[in-house]
């Protein structure tokens, strides 16, 4: 096998120094092995996965062939599926059809382990379908309004009538809400099972964005959908409840606010409605428990000066009837885990120090189990903690990056590890990080990237010229000569919050370049997370104006190194990083050679509410904000005679619209600048369903043309 592996690894050598294409990357992305699709079943001691279009079972302790749960693997790829409350019977979504980032409609069918059948006979188009608390019925959305289907008597109820495309949505979500809260399913059981809370929005006053489709046909139609724009109306969001029974309708009055966002509804363990709420501005944060009587209380209260860090579902986590968990950074500037009783207020501060907690994985009436940075900004550890925040435990042994995939109960759990340097390793461990069996160690991949000495991210920091120190990683291409002087492309993302240097292994198409003899190198400038709210909250109202000048900077460092081409420096970015590959062009004063942008915002205007009001407030308060680092309103700047500037967007991104590269394109030529662009017809955010890896092939060629 040693042979073998050495002999695919001196092929793929061979090829990466006569290609460096970027399919040779996807390869060995494609090899990097890890566990899809994991379900903890009841018992905590078996659990399920996706394999060969089939669901197949497993157990955490003893190692074995898997019990396949489907009598027959669909012909199309399984999208979601769920066990019903007594895991008698699954729900398999199969296929989908997307409609934005997340949301897709599906098929469904049914399988009690020997048939399996398709279900929902009178949906059109479902989604978001999920069994009631008894397993008695399916409740789905189907065209903006809510059906349950019973089980026994085959038959369909609506539950709602007034859901209408670009007008009224029941039960799931609209367009921002499922980009910038991560939120399709907008409705929740009770857990008797005789209620459904669900979130109603009216989206009619919010302004229709017209995107085109050409779809290869001789008229090209558009396709219109509701998208408010920073500082537009909003949905107008109500919240009801459904009694099942009678079918009687309650609003729940969520205060006069009309333009606040309610992200996340549900019931406590013993049945009280519970939601969030959060103002317009996003610097005020509750949550509201509603009693029996009809009264409503707020057991939680969060206020920050710029912003409360956007909600998910792991914000706050109900332990048990009388007591939850938040994780918050307004106490001490770091995100931390705090216990709350929904009568008595806080309780105690589970976790402190100068480090996030950056996820909750699981939680019990005595320990709760959290993913941080303690070791490191850059790397992700598991930890066990007492509620009293009493008897803290490191349990996973390596440093670098963990993600978890909890049993029920904790009993167990499979965690997936890499490092810079190493590709993923998935392991089961008892819940106190005993270990129990290794599942994928990705061995080829090892083998190959040895024989062949791919080079890996080397980790440094270095300081600004304000002071500031940043994390970064370079990446140098194989038989690095420092006697030598070498070209260099800085690639970045630089959003509020976000992590681009992290311990964790990944391959993309910047690293085709090192094996052109290209450097590579990254940095986390101001702004970005996991370094605690000072360091993230800094960029507040001022979005590009810290993280370019910080770009800068790394440019001009690495320029003073003896091993750098100065005359050869170039930057890359996707999404809010193309809105910093253009801005630095179009700063940089010549600093850069080559700039690519693609799908970058040009002016924070045409985005999001949500996304762009949290870190930027409202335009109609902070028109300065949105205007003075606006690429629109920087064009003559651009030095075209030694910046060459490629532009990349798709025609059908409903998240950064081609508005954004085509209103760049007309402030370019108005100010009489050269520049190149392509142009992805019927591409959306992702350059997908078609184009994901031709536009890296074309960046790849491009930077090698031009830097």
């Amino acid at each position: 096998m040693k042979v073998i592996f050495l002999l695919l690894g001196l092929f793929a050598l061979g090829a990466a120094q006569a290609g460096g294409e970027y399919d040779e990357i996807a390869r060995l992305r494609a090899m990097n092995r890890r566990v899809g699709g994991i379900r903890s079943m009841n018992d905590g001691e078996h659990y399920t996965v996706i394999e060969e279009n089939n669901v197949v079972r497993y157990g955490y302790a003893e190692a074995g062939d898997g019990e396949k749960l489907l009598p027959r693997s669909l012909s199309t790829g399984i999208a979601d599926y769920a066990f019903s409350p007594d895991e008698r019977c699954l729900l398999v979504a199969s296929g989908r059809t997307p409609i934005y980032r997340h949301s897709y409609t599906t098929k469904y069918y049914l399988s009690d382990g020997q048939t399996l059948e398709p279900v929902l006979p009178d949906a059109q188009a479902p989604r978001d379908a999920s069994f009631s608390p008894d397993g008695s019925a399916i409740l789905y959305s189907d065209r903006n309004d809510l059906y349950l289907y019973d089980m026994a008597s085959r038959k369909t109820r609506r539950l709602t009538s007034d859901g209408e495309w670009n007008a009224v949505i029941n039960g799931t979500t609209d367009w921002v809400y499922e980009e910038e809260f991560g939120l399709t399913r907008a409705y929740a059981f009770s857990p008797d099972g005789r209620r459904v809370a669900y979130l109603r929005f009216d989206e009619r006053e919010v302004p229709t964005m017209q995107m085109m489709r050409f779809d290869g046909k001789l008229h090209n139609e558009a396709f219109s959908f509701k998208y408010p724009k920073a500082g537009d109306p909003n949905s107008k969001v109500q919240l009801f409840v459904v009694d099942l029974a009678t079918g009687e309708r309650e609003r729940i009055d969520t205060g006069p606010d009309s333009d606040q966002y309610v992200p996340r509804i549900g019931f406590t363990p013993d049945g009280r409605l519970w939601y969030h709420r959060i103002n317009r501005r996003q610097n005020t944060f509750e949550v509201q428990l509603c009693e029996p009587n009809g009264a409503q209380r707020t057991i939680y209260e969060e206020r920050a000066q710029q912003y409360v860090e956007r909600v998910d579902d792991r914000t706050v986590t109900f332990i048990d009837k009388e007591r939850f968990l938040v994780r918050q950074e307004s106490h001490t500037g770091f995100m931390h885990l705090y216990l709350y009783g929904i009568r008595g207020g806080f309780l105690a501060q589970v976790t402190k120090g100068p480090w996030e907690v950056t996820e909750v994985v699981a939680a019990t009436p005595k320990r709760v189990w959290f993913l941080s940075t303690e070791t490191s900004p850059l790397r992700r550890n598991l930890y066990s903690v007492a509620l009293n925040g009493k008897d803290k435990r490191r349990l996973t042994p390596d440093d670098g990056y963990y993600t978890i995939a909890p049993s029920s109960g904790m009993k167990y759990y499979i965690s997936t590890y890499s490092s810079a340097a190493t590709p993923n390793r998935v392991e089961i461990c008892k819940g106190d990080g005993t270990a129990v069996r290794t599942l994928e160690t990705n061995d080829a991949l090892r083998a190959e990237l040895a024989a062949t000495q791919r080079p890996a991210k080397e980790f440094f920091t270095f300081v600004t010229e304000r002071g500031d120190t940043l994390n970064a990683y370079i990446v140098r291409p194989r038989g690095f000569d420092p006697s030598r002087r070498y070209p260099v492309l800085l690639t970045q993302y630089s959003g509020p919050g976000s992590q681009t240097v992290a311990d964790r292994w990944s391959l993309d198409w910047e690293d085709a370049l090192a094996d052109k003899g290209y450097i590579v190198v990254s940095a986390d400038g101001r702004g970005t997370g996991f370094r605690g709210e000072r360091f993230k909250k800094q960029t507040y109202g001022r979005l590009g104006a810290m993280e370019t000048e910080d770009q800068l900077s790394l440019a001009r460092h690495m320029a003073a190194q003896p091993w750098v081409d100065a005359g050869r420096i170039g930057i890359y970015g996707w999404s809010y990083g193309g809105f910093m590959a253009l801005s630095c062009a179009l700063k940089g004063h010549g600093l850069f050679k080559m700039a690519i942008a693609v799908a970058p915002v040009t002016s924070w205007r045409y985005y999001d509410t949500i996304y762009t009001e949290i870190y930027n407030n409202l335009p109609q308060y902070n028109a300065a904000g949105y205007d003075d680092h606006s690429p629109l309103r920087l064009a003559r700047l651009l030095d075209d005679k030694r910046t060459r500037l490629l532009l990349i967007h798709g025609t059908a991104d409903d998240n950064v619209h081609f508005q954004h590269t085509a209103e760049m394109a007309r402030a370019l030529n108005r100010a009489g600048k050269r520049y190149d662009m392509m142009v992805y017809p019927d591409q959306n955010h992702s350059m997908m369903p078609d184009d994901t890896a031709n536009v890296r092939q074309k960046m790849i060629d491009y930077t090698l043309e031009h830097l």
